[in-house]
């Protein structure tokens, strides 16, 4: 079986240098920062001769993945693995549902079954750690215990007790081993354990591969609609949508169950559509070289990556801020938008805390929603208002008196 390693962040692989190897496959797996790539044509006369005339001889070659638009998660689905690992590969578009960010969950059940009753797969090694942490606590809070009612007793009965003896009785990270029944029931899984014959090999069954890649809406319609690598069928009909198609059903999908039953022509084209927010702030990053990823983990809503996420760590955390142009647009929005009420500082230091603790820039990203008033019917029929949007951004920094006297 033909499987794809995943690739991530750990440490080089042994015998090589320091991250050497590693950064070096990296390089040459995720060398191209978008789906197209361009290629330079065969021969030597034929570039020279188009460089004089400022021709430019290189080839766009575009790939033609397809997705299925699920309307119920906001997302489109690409099922078919290939589509998936060159989204993935040639600018790090989408997430892996069974997966954290690359699809790799086929080949992590075929590692899997290859390590059963050999050695531990790395997710197995993270489950009997968190397994340990958790046996620690347990003993820890029994020990303490323990100690208490045996110093309540003490007490009651007049009797003098030796406080560092009662200290050494309470186990410490540093001093605290798992006990050896745990951990020879957390080595071998019980899914490794049925994976294995009653001769003790292997099971030869075939893996099936259950996970799809899941595109956010800004990244389905950027790779639409500025890219043109990127097909998208309906959901119900199984046919390609157009991108006035996909414009329109892209909005609908943040509309509210009551609107969406009028009739298509009767649903609302808002500028404060939440869809239209998000993509405003994926293109214009997007357009500057960054790498957008959910930022939840952080309490931000984006994550700016230079290269991407298997070359170093985010370097901002981006919080989506809308502004109205027209004030009177916000109180007859049908949309909740996340942050555009006034945030209390208290919540600006939570977030900010959080960043600086991961070596994060937190960065605020207003983007200005144009007046309702001003925007004619015809002009939310197509991105053509995207011109009517802006964006400012406002960098914050946590201030530490100890580390900035200076």
């Amino acid at each position: 079986m033909s499987t794809i390693q995943p690739q991530g962040r750990s440490g080089p692989a042994k015998g090589k240098g320091k991250g050497g190897a590693r950064r070096t496959e990296n390089n040459r797996i995720y060398a191209h920062p978008l789906p197209l790539v361009f290629t330079e044509p065969q021969g030597k006369l034929l570039p020279t001769a188009l460089g004089i005339l400022g021709i430019s001889p290189s080839r766009v070659e575009k790939p033609h993945c397809e997705g299925v638009f699920d309307p119920t998660t906001r997302s489109v689905w690409v099922n078919n693995s290939k589509d998936a690992m060159i989204l993935w590969r040639r600018g790090f578009f989408g997430k892996g549902n069974l997966s954290r960010s690359e699809p790799s969950w086929l080949a992590r059940q075929v590692n899997a079954r290859q390590a059963a009753g050999k050695y531990m797969t790395s997710e197995e090694v993270t489950a009997k750690r968190r397994a340990e942490r958790k046996q620690f606590k347990l003993d820890r809070a029994r020990a303490i215990a323990a100690v208490a009612a045996e110093a309540e007793a003490a007490f009651a009965e007049g009797r003098v007790i030796d406080t560092e003896e009662m200290k050494a009785n309470i186990p410490s990270a540093a001093t605290w081993k798992p006990s050896t029944s745990s951990t020879q029931e957390s080595e071998l899984p019980e899914a490794s354990a049925e994976q294995l014959e009653p001769d003790g090999e292997i099971s030869a069954e075939p893996l099936e591969d259950l996970e799809h890649m899941q595109l956010t809406l800004p990244e389905a319609f950027f790779l639409s609609w500025a890219l043109d690598c990127l097909t998208v069928l309906h959901p119900k009909t199984m046919d390609p949508m157009t991108l006035q198609e996909l414009w329109t059903s892209f909005q609908s999908a943040h509309l509210s169950p009551h609107l969406l039953l009028l009739p298509s022509a009767s649903q609302p084209l808002r500028t404060d559509n939440p869809f239209l927010l998000n993509y405003v702030f994926f293109h214009h990053y997007r357009s500057l070289g960054w790498v957008i990823k959910n930022g939840i983990k952080f309490c931000a809503d984006y994550l700016l990556y230079k290269r991407g996420p298997v070359f170093h760590h985010a370097e901002f955390s981006m919080m989506l801020i809308p502004v109205y142009e027209d004030p009177e647009d916000e109180k007859s929005s049908p949309f909740n938008l996340p942050n555009a009420a006034p945030f209390t500082w208290q919540w600006l230091s939570t977030v900010n805390r959080v960043n600086s603790q991961v070596q994060k820039t937190l960065m605020l990203s207003y983007v200005t929603i144009p007046a309702q008033s001003r925007m004619t019917e015809s002009s939310l029929t197509s991105p053509a208002c995207f011109a009517q949007y802006s964006i400012r951004e406002v960098t914050i920094r946590r201030f530490v008196p100890a580390r900035m006297r200076d």
